[in-house]
C-alpha cells in the first residue's frame, strides 16, 4: 500500500476531524466497511456479473425502542432493519 493510498483513506474517514466524537465517527464508519459494506459489494458483485438484478441499500434509521439503550451516535445496528421488513413479527407487548 502506497502512502498516497493511505493518505486517501485517512482523509475519507477522518477528514478534518476536530474532536474524539469526529474520530470515533470516522473509525466506526471505517470499520463498518471492512466488515460489511467490502464484502457485500463483492457479493453483488458477483450476483451482478452472473445477469441477476442487484439491489444495495444502506439502512440509518434510528429506531424510537434503543433511546436510552444505546448512544445517540449510533444510528441503526447491524440487522436492524429486519424489525422494520418483518414487522416485528414475534415481538409482542411493549419492548
Amino acid at each position: 500500500i502506497t502512502s498516497e493510498v493511505v493518505d486517501r483513506v485517512y482523509k475519507e474517514y477522518m477528514g478534518d476531524a476536530e474532536s474524539p466524537a469526529q474520530v470515533r465517527d470516522g473509525l466506526l464508519d471505517a470499520m463498518g466497511d471492512v466488515y460489511f459494506v467490502i464484502s457485500s459489494v463483492e457479493v453483488a458483485r458477483y450476483h451482478r456479473d452472473a445477469g441477476n438484478t442487484v439491489y444495495f441499500y444502506e439502512f440509518q434509521h434510528r429506531p424510537s425502542s434503543v433511546e436510552g439503550v444505546l448512544p445517540e451516535f449510533v444510528k441503526a445496528d447491524h440487522a436492524a432493519e429486519l424489525a422494520f421488513v418483518f414487522g416485528k413479527p414475534f415481538l409482542a407487548g411493549d419492548v
